[in-house]
């Protein structure tokens, strides 16, 4: 997805793609080199990497509603990229691709790089593909309204 074209919703509820385990509503909080920041109701704070995003959707009627209050100052990682964004939340605990399939992983994020992040999940350590990494969450929940 287009970093200008992003840019231009910024403040806005909207959906990202149209459908799918993936799909979700909220409001862009902010744009960077190759991510955006997503508040959602479910899941809070999600960092979507702009490369595996097909579509985004803005309702012309307003009709998309939010159902939580976004605090007036909602502290949210933020980074150049996504992979210095990575390197900002090392040995937080994160979802990887919330769509809760076989893709989605959850565990403490151990290290990163340009190829891979390395999870700690349960006893094991899992090494996730930088490329198949669509979207990816910290512990940051917000009160529904």
């Amino acid at each position: 997805m287009d970093r200008e074209l992003m840019n231009l919703h910024v403040g806005k509820t909207i959906r990202v793609d149209r459908g799918g385990p993936e799909s979700r509503i909220g409001k862009l909080l902010a744009v960077f080199e190759d991510y955006f920041v997503l508040l959602t109701e479910c899941d809070g704070v999600v960092y979507y990497k702009t490369n595996h995003v097909r579509s985004i959707t803005e309702s012309s009627k307003d009709a998309m509603k939010l159902g939580v209050k976004t605090p007036e100052n909602i502290d949210y990682k933020t980074a150049e990229n996504f992979h210095k964004l990575l390197e900002s939340i090392r040995f937080q605990w994160v979802r990887i691709n919330r769509s809760g399939g076989a893709e989605s992983l959850e565990g403490v994020l151990s290290d990163s790089n340009k190829h891979y992040a390395s999870l700690i999940v349960k006893d094991e350590v899992v090494r996730f593909s930088m490329k198949h990494i669509r979207n990816i969450s910290y512990g940051l929940i917000v009160e529904k309204a």
